[in-house]
């Protein structure tokens, strides 16, 4: 079996420290940060946002939405409204759009222009938007402390207001 000279075996000791050095550093600052006092705080942070998301989206979805729906120019099933481009080989002329649902058109083969859908996500936006800033800004009367706080804009031409 051969033998490594004394340079290459101190090279090998040296590389060995160096990687178990920069592994116990990684080990350490890893626990710092994962084992620390606040992460339960996060986690029970992240827990009560995804509660409150789902709240506000029942609050739009369940609630403002249909009152909404009754809107002469709008329908519940808003996501469902489509035109149909090119026609696929089993468009029905008798039906005023051609096909009962958008994924009855997408199944046949039609070129679908789905705008219902992409006015529902824009409506629910902006509900949602609306929703939370109501309560944030009833939580600030109530309470006296400002949730949203007034932003200082910026002027390009005008260095000074930038300083603050």
């Amino acid at each position: 079996m051969p033998q490594l000279d004394d340079n290459t075996q101190q090279m090998l000791r040296d590389a060995e420290n160096g990687v178990r050095k920069h592994t116990y550093t990684a080990w350490d600052s890893f626990s710092n940060f994962a084992l620390r006092d606040n992460v339960l705080e996060v986690a029970v942070g992240l827990i009560l946002a995804a509660s409150f998301t789902a709240c506000a989206n029942s609050l739009v979805t369940d609630i403002i939405l249909p009152i909404i729906s009754l809107l002469p120019f709008l329908s519940r099933n808003l996501d469902e409204k489509f035109a149909i481009l090119q026609r696929g080989p089993s468009y029905n002329q008798t039906i005023s759009t051609g096909y009962n649902t958008k994924d009855q058109a997408l199944a046949d083969g039609a070129v679908v222009f789905a705008y219902g859908n992409f006015l529902d996500k824009v409506l629910r936006f902006l509900l949602i938007a609306i929703a939370l800033w109501s309560i944030s800004m009833i939580y600030s009367t109530v309470t006296k402390d400002a949730i949203v706080k007034k932003q200082v804009k910026c002027n390009l031409w005008i260095p000074s207001v930038c300083m603050g």
